[in-house]
């Protein structure tokens, strides 16, 4: 199975064992360009430059397009358990609106303005178990 992958680029060092993992189990998988250019690590990193240089709205959407799933991994990030971001949530809305499986490593967080939506997209719930992962 062909899965995208969607997080936070301060995940980078934990997504790309993920990747492998899911490659152990036969999955191709697409990452964002961010993490596949370790931009977070780099020393002058600048969030939003970073955001303009990879174009995720266009780049991240169309590997979502041509994904079978979606992965959101959703570690704990500014004390927050299970945190999903803007850029996670919005590549939610896109799989949703592409009719794509959406999963999440871990359970949904406790994030009030985008509570409702994420439950809307129903996505599946691993609880760290990737081989969960089914279509």
């Amino acid at each position: 199975m062909k899965i995208c992958i969607c997080c936070s680029l301060s995940f980078t060092k934990e997504v790309l064992q993920i990747a492998q993992q899911l490659e152990a189990l036969g999955h191709e998988v697409l990452l964002p360009n961010g993490v596949i250019n370790h931009l977070a690590e780099q020393p002058n990193y600048d969030p939003i430059q970073t955001k303009i240089e990879t174009d995720p709205v266009h780049l991240h959407t169309d590997k979502i397009r041509t994904a079978d799933a979606v992965l959101v991994c959703n570690y704990s990030k500014n004390g927050i358990d299970h945190y999903i971001g803007a850029n996670s949530f919005a590549e939610m809305f896109v799989a949703k609106y592409f009719d794509k499986p959406i999963f999440t490593l871990f359970p949904l967080p406790n994030q009030p303005y985008i509570h409702d939506e994420i439950h809307t997209f129903e996505p599946k719930i691993l609880n760290g178990n990737l081989e969960k992962i089914k279509i």
